[in-house]
């Protein structure tokens, strides 16, 4: 379900996936389906990962990268959940054929 709230997404994105729902920040995006696809990669990952160990493990990587990085940007674009989403947010066909698990092979 997608909704759209400029108070949770936070600046400088355009949405958010907190299971089992999609913020957007601007009601425009509703009809950009490259991004809300890219923000349904985020809810299989989170469903496969049951929910809470997707977050931690999402914050641990961003730590991680951060360090690594030192940007903020640098480690968001580099997570591997991010990375899945990204390299696959324009095929609309992907949710049906990935298998679980598929973020491992971006890290």
């Amino acid at each position: 379900m997608v909704f759209v709230s400029k108070y949770l997404v936070p600046r400088g994105f355009r949405g958010i996936t907190l299971y089992p729902f999609i913020f957007l920040r601007d009601a425009n995006d509703k009809s950009d389906a490259v991004l809300v696809h890219h923000e349904r990669i985020h809810l299989r990952q989170q469903l496969e990962l049951l929910i809470l160990p997707f977050y931690i493990l999402y914050v641990l990587e961003w730590l991680i990268r951060w360090c690594y990085y030192r940007n903020h940007h640098k480690a968001y674009v580099n997570l591997s959940f991010e990375r899945e989403a990204y390299d696959n947010e324009g095929d609309f066909a992907y949710l049906k054929k990935r298998k679980l698990f598929q973020f491992l092979r971006y890290l």
